[in-house]
């Protein structure tokens, strides 16, 4: 009974949890869109300097970033399991975020060293994951291969 009551209130937490994301990812989508929109209408119209465009890039990666964990949590509130390749292209993002809005003059050798091992870091984790789950598609479609044709030879 109490477990049952814990996993209940886990399903709440995340549902809640979800309709603030969704609400936080629209507001700052619309919050994206104000900034692309002053940027156009600032003098010299149509010209986006460069500050500018790392703002915004910067933003939208942010707003990528919403995006990818409403993904995450409907995920996990559909299957009660978090999936590990979405959960690294969250991570995968923010780090890319954190690169174009880093002023790289600013940031210290061993810091921007850091950066890079984590990327490294990230891609392998995500390229493993990635052939694990091909291995597992290819193994799922041989199994069912293999299920088929004993079954005609059975008819």
């Amino acid at each position: 009974m109490l477990e049952t009551l814990l996993t209940k209130i886990q399903k709440l937490t995340v549902f809640v949890l979800f309709g603030m994301l969704a609400l936080v990812v629209l507001l700052s989508t619309l919050h994206l869109g104000v900034l692309i929109a002053q940027e156009i209408w600032t003098p010299p119209r149509f010209l986006i300097r460069v500050q500018g465009l790392l703002e915004i890039f910067g933003y939208f990666l942010l707003v990528l970033i919403g995006v990818e964990l409403l993904e995450t949590l409907k995920a996990y509130l559909k299957k009660d399991v978090i999936h590990v390749r979405v959960v690294l292209e969250v991570a995968l993002i923010a780090v890319a975020r954190k690169v174009i809005i880093e002023e790289p003059n600013s940031v210290p050798g061993l810091t921007l060293l850091g950066i890079a091992a984590l990327i490294l870091a990230l891609g392998i984790a995500y390229y493993f994951e990635r052939q694990e789950q091909r291995s597992f598609q290819v193994r799922a479609n041989l199994k069912a291969a293999q299920s088929a044709t004993e079954h005609e030879r059975g008819c």
